[in-house]
């Protein structure tokens, strides 16, 4: 009896750990680590509302999907305009083919340096990176959206507990993490830096691609209106765990390099500065953690184009189309710029993530029209609180934009 109840539980918790998968990738190490190492947990208050508003999206996005029956793209395309669909298609497409070229650059440059532990001049990133797009892309062509939740599943497992550890060991002082929930901008002399840190952490978590991919798996999940508490546990889980862990990453980060004044410009630095603080043990745990991160967000990212198509044309989801196929197969191949070229991964992630923000209002504004629809909703539609929530998202929304926009452009004129 105890076992059904725990496979069952385990089931209804699945979307969101495939969501938490999705989002706490390496964008998140990079965007948290980077926060944490250049602003030490000054930008907690971040990390807590980014995942508030994620949580209350995934729910209204989900339950839009139980009270309609319709999936996110295919509702905007039917009920506000096709354009508006496809622009969500073609910048999420580029949006995450931008995650993974970053990805699998980190990923195979941190496997690079820890190898160096074991063999003399290290194993090159371009094995490494060979390697897990082979893996990816193997259970990929397994074309099952049930095989890809259970594999997420247990990388995802170990990816928090790997985290939370590290959390433990290099835990920075308890008055930090409090002053840390208080909103501010840190004054570093550079305004500008601060702005693509922040936008690039809202962006990786606040991610639009989640909500539009939340619909598709509540319909796959096979949910009706009956499974609506199961689908706001299932979105509280998933905010529960985004908060904990990134919070877990920027701790290991500040309690670490900002206490020496060291600013990350390279995810691969924390393997050898890490180790005065939690030995190598520390080190391990990291590692192992920061590659599973990886591999979790690359399997949604690799998969959201064909689940995005299947949306907007509202078709029975395939991922064994032979266009699929080819199209991730050369998406995958992207992974392999970093390596080849030695381009630097957290630059393109700080990038992508940032650019993830810019899209952002767009979102919101689509799930205000859609839940203030009458016709669709009839009692569920959205009331005057909720609407006056949405709006302040909105406006925060529209104000991270800016602030993506400000720090990209002043990245781009400083390379």
């Amino acid at each position: 009896m105890l076992l059904t109840k725990t496979k069952r539980l385990f089931k209804s918790l699945l979307p969101g750990i495939f969501l938490f998968g999705f989002t706490v990738g390496t964008g998140s190490v990079t965007a948290m680590a980077k926060a944490g190492a250049d602003y030490g947990m000054s930008l907690l208050w971040t990390i807590f509302l980014s995942c508030a508003i994620t949580y209350l999206l995934i729910n209204l996005f989900g339950k839009y999907t139980l009270v309609t029956g319709d999936t996110t793209l295919a509702a905007i395309k039917k009920r506000i305009h096709p354009a508006v669909a496809m622009f969500f298609v073609i910048t999420l497409t580029a949006h995450v083919c931008g995650s993974t070229i970053g990805i699998m650059g980190i990923v195979a440059d941190v496997c690079y340096e820890w190898s160096k532990n074991f063999v003399a001049a290290g194993i090159q990133p371009i094995y490494f990176a060979l390697f897990f797009i082979a893996t990816i892309y193997l259970i990929f062509l397994q074309g099952s959206t049930q095989v890809f939740q259970q594999t997420l599943a247990v990388i995802v497992g170990i990816m928090a507990i790997c985290f939370l550890i590290n959390f433990f060991l290099l835990m920075p002082p308890l008055m930090d993490l409090a002053n840390g929930m208080i909103p501010n901008i840190p004054d570093t002399g550079s305004s500008n830096s601060a702005f693509l840190v922040i936008a690039s952490m809202v962006g990786t978590t606040v991610f639009s691609g989640l909500f539009i991919l939340r619909s598709t798996l509540v319909k796959e999940a096979g949910w009706t209106m009956a499974d609506l508490k199961t689908q706001q546990k299932d979105a509280l889980f998933s905010g529960f765990l985004m908060f904990f862990v990134s919070a877990a990453i920027m701790a290991a980060a500040a309690g670490s390099l900002h206490v020496k004044g060291v600013t990350l410009t390279n995810v691969s630095e924390l393997i050898s500065l890490l180790e005065p603080f939690a030995g190598s043990f520390g080190v391990a745990i990291f590692t192992i953690g920061l590659i599973a991160a990886g591999v979790s967000s690359q399997f949604p990212n690799v998969a959201l184009l064909p689940w995005m198509l299947d949306d907007y044309y509202e078709r029975k989801g395939d991922l064994t189309r032979l266009n699929y196929r080819i199209f991730v197969f050369f998406m995958s191949l992207l992974g392999l710029i970093v390596p080849i070229f030695n381009a630097k991964p957290i630059a393109i992630m700080i990038l992508s993530q940032a650019f993830g923000a810019l899209v952002l209002p767009a979102t919101v504004a689509c799930i205000i029209y859609l839940g203030n629809e009458k016709s669709q909703m009839k009692e569920h539609k959205f009331s005057l609180s909720l609407n006056l929530v949405l709006g302040t998202i909105l406006l925060f929304a529209i104000l991270m934009s800016y602030m993506s926009y400000t720090g990209i452009f002043a990245t781009l004129q400083s390379l």
